[in-house]
Parts: structure tokens; sequence; C-alpha cells
């Protein structure tokens, strides 16, 4: 492999990552915020 492909290779990777972190996140506020509604909702 060339540093060309390695270089190619580690652009994919971490774009991968940031996708997925992206995904995690707004995963965990989906959460939150459901939560958040049920125990507002429970208070009334």
């Amino acid at each position: 492999m060339t540093p060309d492909d390695q270089e190619l290779i580690r652009q994919r990777q971490k774009s991968r990552a940031i996708v997925m972190a992206l995904l995690l996140g707004a995963m965990v506020v989906l959460i939150f915020a459901v939560s958040w509604a049920k125990i507002k909702a429970g208070h009334h």
C-alpha cells in the first residue's frame, strides 16, 4: 500500500468515527429528552 492509500483509509476511518460520535450524541440527547418529558408528565 502506498502512503496515499493509507491516508485515504485514515480519512475514511475518521469520517466514520465522526458520524458514529454524532449519532451516539443524538441518541443520548433523545433519551434524555424522553426521560425528562416522562418525569415532567409524572409530576402533574
